[in-house]
């Protein structure tokens, strides 16, 4: 897992330094033909890890509820995300996995409750399954957030 912690923690890098190089009103822009905007799509990545990882291994999650609700599967924005929620979200996205990792390599993940992805059909039955899965649900997301930034910038 050591590699897939690694370009996790390479891709939330991109995603840092993409809230750091984009307007706040870039980031909540939702362009035309789109359900959702950036700071909607990094702060659902970070519940979304917390969800899948501890959740469902039956751990506390290490986020707050509110941030769960807001950016939980099929939410969307309810609205402008303010600098101190996006200066929050953008925090998370390696404290977050900082501690998931640290988490993985002190056996903490002893459980899982398997769970079906709708994305792909999947079933992940462990913590080892639901990271693989959390990569390449990063992945889809990258790509959606550039094609938004591409859209926010024109």
């Amino acid at each position: 897992m050591e590699f897939t912690f690694e370009v996790l923690k390479n891709t939330r890098g991109i995603l840092s330094k993409i809230i750091e190089n984009t307007s706040v009103e870039e980031l909540n822009k939702v362009p035309a033909g789109f359900n959702n905007n950036i700071i909607w799509n990094i702060g659902h990545l970070v519940v979304t890890e917390q969800l899948l990882a501890y959740k469902l291994s039956g751990l506390e999650i290490k986020i707050s509820e509110t941030l769960v609700s807001k950016y939980r599967k099929d939410s969307k924005p309810d609205g402008d995300v303010s600098e101190e929620e996006i200066a929050e979200i953008q925090g998370l996205l390696l404290k977050s996995l900082a501690g998931t990792e640290n988490d993985f390599n002190y056996g903490v993940f002893k459980n899982y409750n398997a769970y079906t992805v709708s994305t792909t059909g999947n079933t992940l039955n462990n913590i080892d399954e639901a990271l693989q899965f959390i990569l390449v649900h990063e992945g889809i997301h990258y790509g959606y957030i550039l094609a938004l930034l591409k859209a926010v910038k024109n």
